[in-house]
Parts: structure tokens; sequence; C-alpha cells
């Protein structure tokens, strides 16, 4: 409580000396661009040609997201899939470093399709359940084989200890 009232004092010093910081100390705190907040969905023909306009697409290329409450409002839904690493390296982007030119449309899950995270530039090789059946063939052969040699002693079989003279002790942990 101590703490929080040293705060408050703090905070009210410096307010009463320069209450331009403060202002700008409140402003700073609220990090959040409203350009990059979307719009509601657009409803006529004039809207929907305004929000392509928005995103650099043309009027046929934009399709927003339905509105099932996750908040996208009238951001377009684009085609996905691709990412980062299936573009073209010697592109003369205008960001080289993203690979990624100005006024370039988001997709809405671009942190999912960064370099660093996963992409599937291209369909895989084989269908899945190509490597389902070779994973479970692995799997199995190796379960019989564990099976099947399991009887099987897998060490160099080693006779009975012998000493010299039966019954006599060659050794003892007894204190005399």
């Amino acid at each position: 409580m101590a703490s929080v009232m040293n705060t408050y004092k703090l905070v009210q010093k410096l307010s009463a000396t320069n209450p331009a910081l403060l202002r700008q100390a409140v402003r700073n705190m609220a990090g959040w661009n409203k350009d990059y907040k979307p719009a509601s969905m657009p409803k006529t023909e004039e809207e929907h040609l305004a929000a392509a306009k928005k995103y650099h697409l043309l009027p046929e290329e934009y399709k927003p997201y339905a509105d099932n409450g996750l908040g996208y409002g009238d951001y377009p839904k684009l085609e996905g899939g691709l990412g980062i690493e299936a573009r073209d390296p010697y592109y003369p982007y205008d960001f080289p470093e993203l690979k990624r030119n100005l006024h370039e449309t988001f997709h809405a899950d671009a942190d999912l399709y960064s370099e660093d995270r996963w992409s599937q530039p291209a369909p895989p090789r084989y269908a899945n359940s190509t490597y389902w059946l070779s994973f479970l063939g692995c799997m199995a052969g190796c379960l019989a084989l564990y099976y099947w040699l399991d009887n099987y002693k897998m060490y160099r079989p080693v006779a009975v200890k012998q000493y010299p003279g039966d019954g006599r002790k060659h050794y003892t942990f007894e204190m005399n």
C-alpha cells in the first residue's frame, strides 16, 4: 500500500511541475492506432466499393469475413496458406526483410504465416493415408520382431561359477 501511495505522490509532483509530460504519457499508453481497426461490415454497394479501395483490392476480389462475432468487421478474407518463404526471394519488394510491398493487405492470420512459423507452400507429395500406413507398418514390423525374438537370448551364455576345492571358503566378510 505504501508503494501505491508513493507512486501517487510522485505522479502528483510530476503533473504539477510539467502537465504536458502527463498528457503525453497518457497518449503513449494508448498505443493503439485507430487506423488499424476494421470498420463495420459493408451493407451497401458503396460501402463495399469503399472497403475494397481502403484495402487496395479490386471490388470483385474483395470478400469480407462472415459476421460471426470474431470482430473481423470489413477486413477482407484473403486466400491463405502460402507462407512468406514461398514468395520469390529475388523479387524487388518494398520491404525485402518482410517480403512485402507497400499497401499490400495482410492476411488476418499473418502472424501464423511469417517465415519463422508453419507454412505449407506446396501440396504434400503423398496423401496423409500413405504416411499413416507407412508409420503403422514400421511400428507393426518392430513389434513383430520384438515378439518373435523375445525368446532368444541376445548375450553370450556363461557357465556356473567354479571355485577350486568344493566346500572350502576362499573369503569371508566376518571380523576375526
